[in-house]
């Protein structure tokens, strides 16, 4: 059955033997309510990424909020959240056609697992790059609930969200945030929908940027076992090249070419910690 990472463990447990959140804060959720669970582990990663039309993606070169490094196209936060702030409009940085400000389409953070991660990665931006405490909420709430108040309507489902992003043209979502892991598996799945589209989509990696963590909770010992089977090497081999999560547990070099993707980082090294879970809870009722 599937539920939301946050509704997911806090829900009841009745009958189930494990759960399987999107997002480590899930787990320090689960744990705070619950206690220790029977077993648990990080089984999938997936860095947040922005996907960008290529033409906003161009603009974003062109004006210094992003930078190309080894073909890679890497995105100043601290820049971006300016704009979205400042109410940048999107004429001011070259883009005359696009209607209105400078936006990151996302899903609802108070119900989606990306959508809460970049809330976090906007957090840490906010508090200087630095990852947010409890005591920084004071100064960065007023500054978040401003900027997402200036998102408009928000989707519930990641995938939802992107399908939205692939479909419409640049007009509707200029920017979104997702999962590095969505474009991967796209080009995978729908290699002639991807080679028609290729051109128009860039990969955008916030500098820094936060990890997805796909957790593994165990309620019991037959919860156990989904562990084992999901770390198995074939497994893990398949979580790569057919869906995009770095696995990194097994020997095969994790070949970014072997999608097709342009612009999909060998690495991940710019990378923040999320925000813990009372500082996430706190941000998801600031939201709400």
């Amino acid at each position: 059955s599937r539920a939301g990472s946050i509704e997911m463990v806090t829900a009841d447990h009745t009958g189930m033997d494990f759960l399987f959140p999107s997002s480590q804060t899930a787990l320090e959720l689960y744990e705070t309510q619950f206690g220790n669970p029977v077993k648990s582990e990080i089984v999938l990663n997936t860095p947040i990424v922005l996907y960008a039309r290529a033409p906003v993606a161009e603009a974003l070169l062109r004006e210094g909020t992003a930078w190309e490094e080894n073909g890679v196209c890497y995105v100043d936060m601290e820049k971006l959240a300016g704009c979205i702030e400042n109410g940048t409009a999107w004429s001011e940085i070259g883009l005359p056609e696009l209607y209105g400000n400078v936006t990151v389409s996302t899903t609802d953070p108070t119900k989606s697992n990306s959508g809460n991660m970049f809330a976090g990665l906007l957090a840490n931006t906010l508090n200087g790059g630095q990852t947010a405490e409890a005591e920084d909420l004071p100064g960065i709430l007023p500054e978040l609930k401003e900027i997402f108040g200036k998102l408009g309507y928000m989707e519930t489902s990641s995938s939802d969200l992107f399908s939205q992003f692939l479909k419409m043209g640049v007009g509707a979502k200029p920017i979104i945030a997702g999962y590095e892991s969505q474009l991967l598996e796209f080009a995978v799945q729908e290699p002639e929908t991807w080679e028609q589209i290729r051109d128009d989509i860039v990969i955008v990696y916030p500098t820094p940027t936060v990890w997805s963590s796909h957790v593994f909770i165990a309620l019991d010992e037959a919860g156990t076992l989904g562990i084992d089977a999901l770390l198995d090497e074939e497994v893990q081999r398949l979580a790569w090249e057919n869906h995009g999560f770095r696995t990194g547990v097994y020997d095969a070099p994790t070949d970014t070419a072997q999608f097709g993707v342009e612009g999909v980082a060998e690495e991940v090294t710019q990378v923040a910690p999320m925000p813990g879970a009372p500082v996430m809870e706190a941000i998801i009722a600031a939201l709400s």
